[in-house]
């Protein structure tokens, strides 16, 4: 029954993202609220967020075909397939955010390693053939002598890339609430967080009943859960007391937009309330050991990770570099104050739905929680 449920919602959303991908193909960025003030929109946020999710999934996966943990012995296949169908989803997140996308080409065939965002683009492009090599390794019936070297650079590369992404916001020197020297070093563990709780949903929700260890991987991973909120948490208080201290122009009025302006109702209720506060409490109760339960707190977890990455783009692009340039000059797409248009909602319920078919066609058709017993035993070239 929930398995029905989450294929007709998958359904909905990409019948709903089709018409979203028209207009945006048709009529390009008209009917997108960003602008040339507001820059980044609700895409960039989404790309954050699933290439976040992709990275952490894979340091999930390396628990099994990597360090070859006996506990999680049987999970990498569907922490991989978690990969492979998030990063794709934030590529095109991403690519439909672009003003020229026929333009990508460039970025290979004329890039300049110093910036950092070519060195993300070449980044996901290695790291999206790792996770597909990966996945056709772990699946052969005798376990390949490659598939380890291969792992352990894809989560050097997940880790770099995780990073990355802070780093591209944190060389903005202009935008005091991501010029700050931890950003980069935070994105590794909320990515790693993300990872978690889509494994939380893939056990608890698709993992086999009879399989002796759901019980205690489930523990592990709440266990681990716990530890990366309220690490995350200490992280947000950090960010929020410094800026709210130190009283700069854009860094405390960034952090107030998000905690009292428009912004703040998602803050408190979703990133905070569900995202954090209630796993804390029910991961740390014994239903939250349960399959339902434990995969419902990982969904919760997800929504609150998501809203957490619209809270860092949006209200840092909602505040004027020089002070009045919001009266200077006025326009369809000269404004700081930022909501995403029907056409942007559209197209990220269309990713979002494809994103969840793709992960439980994964879940129907291959045998990601199962491991030929040959594969303890043998090994190929």
């Amino acid at each position: 029954m929930l398995k029905r449920l989450l294929y007709i919602a998958g359904i909905l959303g990409l019948l709903i993202g089709l018409w979203g991908l028209y207009d945006r193909l048709v009529y390009g960025h008209m009917h997108a609220n960003y602008g040339s003030y507001v820059v980044w929109g609700l895409w960039v946020a989404l790309y954050m967020f699933f290439a976040g999710v992709a990275t952490g999934s894979f340091m999930l996966a390396t628990l099994d075909l990597l360090f070859d943990l006996p506990l999680f012995r049987g999970s990498g296949r569907m922490a991989l397939w978690g990969a492979l169908v998030t990063l794709p989803a934030g590529l095109a997140a991403i690519g439909l955010d672009l003003g020229h996308m026929s333009r990508i080409w460039k970025v290979y065939l004329q890039p300049h390693f110093g910036s950092v965002m070519a060195q993300l683009v070449w980044g996901y492009t290695i790291f999206l053939g790792i996770i597909i090599i990966s996945l056709w390794l772990s699946f052969q019936p005798q376990r390949s002598r490659w598939l380890k070297p291969i792992m352990a650079v894809g989560l050097i590369l997940a880790i770099f890339l995780s990073g990355g992404i802070g780093a591209l916001l944190g060389v903005n020197q202009n935008r005091v609430s991501w010029h700050v020297s931890n950003l980069p070093t935070q994105f590794p563990v909320f990515n790693l967080t993300s990872g978690v709780a889509l494994m939380l949903i893939a056990i608890g929700w698709f993992g086999p009943q009879h399989d002796p260890r759901r019980t205690q991987q489930l523990r592990v991973l709440s266990l681990a859960m716990i530890v990366l909120l309220l690490v995350k948490g200490y992280y947000l208080w950090s960010d929020v007391s410094q800026a709210l201290y130190q009283n700069s122009s854009h860094g405390a009025a960034a952090i107030n937009l998000v905690l009292f302006g428009p912004y703040g109702w998602a803050f408190w209720l979703l990133q905070l309330g569900i995202g954090m506060l209630l796993p804390l409490i029910i991961l740390t109760m014994p239903i939250g050991k349960q399959g339902f339960a434990a995969g419902l707190m990982g969904l919760c977890i997800l929504i609150g990770l998501a809203v957490a990455r619209a809270n860092i783009i949006f209200p840092a692009l909602s505040l004027p570099e020089l002070q009045g340039l919001g009266e200077a000059f006025h326009g369809p797409h000269l404004s700081f104050t930022y909501s995403p248009s029907l056409m942007e909602w559209a197209v990220t319920a269309g990713i979002v739905g494809a994103a969840t078919i793709g992960f439980l066609v994964g879940t129907d058709r291959l045998p990601l929680f199962t491991r030929p017993t040959t594969e303890a035993t043998g090994t190929a070239d």
